[in-house]
């Protein structure tokens, strides 16, 4: 799959978005290892702190179906800028590794692509629960 189908099926998806609050809309492709890209938009809900972000939304689709090693992402909002992924939908992603590619695209012929260590340095992975558990066994 070429940068450009990912980023259309992000475009595409968009379009669904729940926004009724912010009126920003957002779609996420994210390619699995498998060659499957699972969608997802945001869907906002009154209480705000229950809102998904399009990216978690396609994260948690594709956990769901069975897959969890993933490729690339794109990420689409407004046409106007370049949308990255909030902070909490950066951990979620760094679950999966921190080489993940991530294409942040106003279109399909104008992007960046980044991977996740560039956006998220210094990050906590699984491996800094491994080394913190690694030092509890051993009385440190």
């Amino acid at each position: 799959m070429t940068e450009q189908q990912l980023i259309k099926s992000a475009l595409q998806v968009r379009e669904n978005a729940y926004v009724p609050y912010s009126k920003f809309k957002v779609g996420a492709a994210l390619l699995g290892k498998s060659g499957k890209v699972y969608t997802g938009c945001n869907v906002e809900n009154a209480s705000l702190g229950a809102t998904n972000c399009a990216e978690r939304t396609a994260v948690f689709k594709a956990i769901s179906e069975g897959e969890n090693e993933f490729e690339t992402i794109a990420v689409t909002g407004d046409p106007k800028q370049y949308t990255f992924p909030c902070g909490i939908c950066r951990q979620v992603l760094v679950e999966f590794g921190t080489e993940l590619k991530v294409i942040v695209a106003k279109s399909e012929d104008e992007y960046k692509v980044y991977t996740l260590r560039e956006i998220l340095p210094h990050s906590f992975t699984p491996a800094d629960l491994k080394t913190s558990q690694q030092e509890e066994d051993h009385g440190i």
